[in-house]
């Protein structure tokens, strides 16, 4: 018999049809391709082999009665409609399914458990905050292009078989917004909540009050968004400019309380809780300015321009306690979050104590001084708050003259105070300025848009661990969590919003909710690297310094080195030594290299052929003691420590206008002292030393300078004092002529100028490169 070759070829390719036609859920074995990048960092995660695509024809399935998992299933599918184009219906399947169940089993309450098979997706929680947590991640193990606002036709949704188990370190994920300083609108407030529950935050501290302006409408209280929400002009450039220029613009805005509610419900939507400020005693000027009876001194008074603190707080009058409760009331009726932040900070005095009414008022309540007061308003105010059942939280400031007994503590001033407040058993929530404050910059290159000051890099971020060391194991269950902030001063559009924030807060995000254990920065940065993608779809100004090129000159002692550095490692870096543009054809960075003579290195990554980050070009000269030995007496604080003390000799100039370029040395109340070992005697003819002037930002050149010099190190003779120094804002150079000299050690000794002529208190000192010809 012969067999028909076309019957058996038609039988083979309608069997093929029916099987793929037949199949629920489409199988990918190559589940490589797909790229398994969670930010956050996941508490236990396994992948398998295989994956499941999400298509038109997939359910959701509900296996509880909880009416919150409504808001779960609304933003899934208000997600695919925008980049998929298409809703996921509610159906009854068990394959081709999505499936969120409640299971009381799972002990935190916003941890969830993810389990992907080639069936179905199964997101389970105790409570509907770990189903949306689940669906976060379900998020990020889908293409990049899910965060987009358009369809994204060529797109196959396909998630990697997988399997998860999480819950947050911290149940206090949050993150702050001053809305006061520069106002940002009800949709921009929206975005930073998206952005935030992008990345598992449970919190959005919304600052709404300030000298510059009260931003918040009060039924009871018109004037305040009359008068108190718009200011007459805002402070041109730098606080530390002199002297201060305003535009002249009438500039402000305020949300009604419809747009409140509205904002309010849109977070619960995303399990974030909101939690307002109202600031008191002090940054009260724009009240003042509204209803002036607020104040201690007469007026006129009106919203102000500058930045910084006003001297004009409010006086503890009983007109002044019923003026906050009816303003504290309205508050309380918009914002159910469990917390009232009352601020309680940066509050000056000198109208306090200036003022009969309020001294008669310390003698009466045997009050010792004007923190004893500070405390006895702050204890007032919370006792009203918590007879409507809300708890206070205020800025670390309330610890002075004595914490009221339910307050939590926000540690901002680094962390003492929340130390302080733990050991008191009061909750805390720590904000330290050095790791959590998103308005420094975060690079040194020149080009990055004007910030308040600071350094505050992706890394140091990350490095963040809330819990401090001297905190027993039970005084650390006070420690609630961590929060990362954004104060507006130099910060005009939402764009410059994003590109402040983010990644920061997404390292801080990592923070706050992965186990110690699981932390890794060079892990993290790789999933960054991918994180980029849906920045990118989600249309997040995020600022991206993966490759942006770090210049360090060290000083060996015999010479100097150069070594480059990237967050990212998958680059190559080219680099040339006469000033010429870098290109592939140039040097190949493997290692650090030496340096012999003057240069002017330029750098720049290149990724897959193209240019990635920005490149950077420094200019190395040499002069007697670089690349030399150099001690200190006292060294830099860590915020201003640059790439450490032999940088004062390795022949790199540092900014004349920027203090924060990586290469000066600040010290914070100590003088500068140190010792330069040349390596054999040398003839020396001058000394050269650099200090840096800008008083608005408390840094002071020294009171004097002294220069030494020594054959062996022990016995130093003085060659130089230099007294009286002055000089315009930036660098100031002090130059020592030294005839007939010759020497093997160099003493330096500048003598810091104590505490602040105006206000009291530490003032920096920053030092350079230490010159000898």
């Amino acid at each position: 018999m012969q067999r028909n070759n076309n019957d058996f070829f038609t039988i083979i390719i309608i069997l093929l049809l029916m099987t793929v036609s037949c199949s629920p859920a489409r199988e990918k074995t190559n589940p490589d391709n797909l790229k398994v990048a969670i930010i956050p960092q996941p508490e236990k995660l396994t992948i398998k082999s295989g994956s499941f695509e999400i298509n038109k024809s997939t359910q959701l399935k509900i296996e509880s009665e909880h009416p919150d998992v409504q808001y779960v299933l609304n933003y899934l599918n208000d997600r695919f409609e925008k980049a998929a184009g298409f809703r996921l219906p509610l159906g009854s399947s068990d394959e081709n399914v999505l499936v969120f169940s409640l299971n009381e089993n799972i002990q935190n309450r916003e941890g969830y458990h993810l389990d992907v098979d080639s069936r179905q997706i199964h997101i389970s929680a105790s409570q509907p905050a770990g189903l949306f947590y689940g669906v976060q991640t379900l998020l990020q193990l889908l293409p990049p292009e899910i965060y987009a606002d358009k369809v994204q036709q060529k797109t196959e949704w396909i998630v990697p078989t997988i399997a998860i188990e999480d819950a947050p370190r911290f149940s206090y994920r949050g993150l702050h917004l001053d809305v006061a300083r520069h106002f940002f609108n009800v949709e921009e407030v929206k975005s930073y909540i998206d952005d935030l529950a992008y990345h598992k935050m449970n919190t959005f501290h919304w600052h709404l009050t300030e000298d510059q302006g009260w931003r918040i409408e009060i039924k009871k209280y018109p004037k305040l968004t009359e008068i108190g929400a718009f200011r007459k002009g805002t402070l041109i450039g730098h606080y530390s400019d002199q002297p201060h220029q305003f535009d002249g613009k009438r500039y402000g805005g305020f949300y009604t309380q419809e747009e409140v509610k509205e904002v309010v419900q849109y977070a619960k939507e995303r399990f974030v809780s909101v939690i307002p400020e109202i600031e008191l005693p002090g940054h009260a000027q724009a009240a003042i300015a509204a209803y002036p009876e607020l104040a201690c001194s007469e007026g006129p008074f009106e919203v102000w321009q500058l930045w910084g603190v006003s001297e004009n707080v409010y006086c503890p009058k009983e007109e002044t306690f019923q003026f906050l409760e009816d303003v504290l009331t309205e508050v309380i009726d918009l914002f159910p979050s469990k917390y009232i932040h009352i601020g309680g900070d940066e509050c000056p005095k000198k109208s306090w104590k200036e003022s009969e009414f309020c001294q008669s008022l310390m003698k009466r309540e045997g009050l010792k001084n004007e923190h004893e007061l500070q405390s006895w308003f702050i204890t007032r105010m919370e006792q009203f708050i918590n007879s409507k059942g809300r708890n206070i939280i205020g800025w670390d400031e309330i610890l002075e003259g004595g914490l009221a007994p339910n307050a939590t503590v926000m540690s901002w001033r680094g962390e003492q105070g929340g130390i302080e407040a733990a050991k008191q058993k009061h909750d805390v929530i720590m904000t330290p300025t050095t790791y959590c404050y998103f308005d420094y910059y975060q690079s040194d290159h020149p080009d990055e848009p004007l910030a308040i000051g600071g350094h505050l890099p992706l890394k140091k971020v990350y490095a963040y661990n809330p819990v401090p060391e001297e905190l027993s194991a039970e005084e650390a269950k006070y420690i609630l969590g961590v929060q990362g902030n954004l104060w507006s001063e130099y910060i005009k559009t939402y764009d410059k919003v994003e590109y402040m924030v983010y990644p920061r807060a997404t390292a801080l995000a990592e923070v706050a909710w992965s186990k110690l254990e699981h932390k890794d920065f060079e892990d993290f940065v790789k999933r960054l690297g991918h994180h980029f993608k849906r920045f990118d779809y989600a249309g997040i100004n995020a600022a991206n310094h993966l490759y942006e090129l770090e210049l360090n000159a060290h000083a060996t002692g015999k010479g100097i080195e150069i070594e480059f550095k990237t967050l990212a490692e998958d680059a190559a870096i080219f680099y040339t030594t006469d000033g010429t543009t870098p290109t592939q054809k140039s040097n190949l960075y493997k290692r650090p290299f030496p340096l012999t003579e003057n240069a002017t290195i330029r750098a720049q990554a290149f990724l897959k052929g193209k240019k990635a980050g920005r490149g950077t070009e420094q200019k190395v000269r040499f002069h007697q003691a670089a690349g030399k030995s150099i001690a200190l007496k006292s060294q830099p604080a860590p915020l201003y420590a640059g790439s450490g003390i032999t940088g004062l000799i390795n022949g790199i100039a540092a900014s004349e206008t920027n203090f924060k370029d990586g290469e000066w040395l600040g010290f914070i109340g100590d003088d500068f002292e140190a010792v330069i070992d040349l390596g054999e005697v040398k003839n020396i003819e001058q000394v050269k030393l650099q200090f840096f002037n800008d008083n608005g930002s408390w840094i002071f050149l020294p009171s004097e300078v002294m220069i030494y010099s020594s054959d062996n190190g022990i016995d130093f003779k003085k060659q130089g004092l230099e007294k009286n120094i002055s000089g315009e804002n930036g660098i100031v150079s002090v130059l020592f002529p030294i005839e007939n000299t010759n020497a093997q050690y160099l003493k330096v000794l500048a003598k810091n100028l104590g505490e602040h002529p105006k206000t009291g208190g530490d003032v920096w000192l920053f030092v350079d490169e230490i010159v000898v010809e």
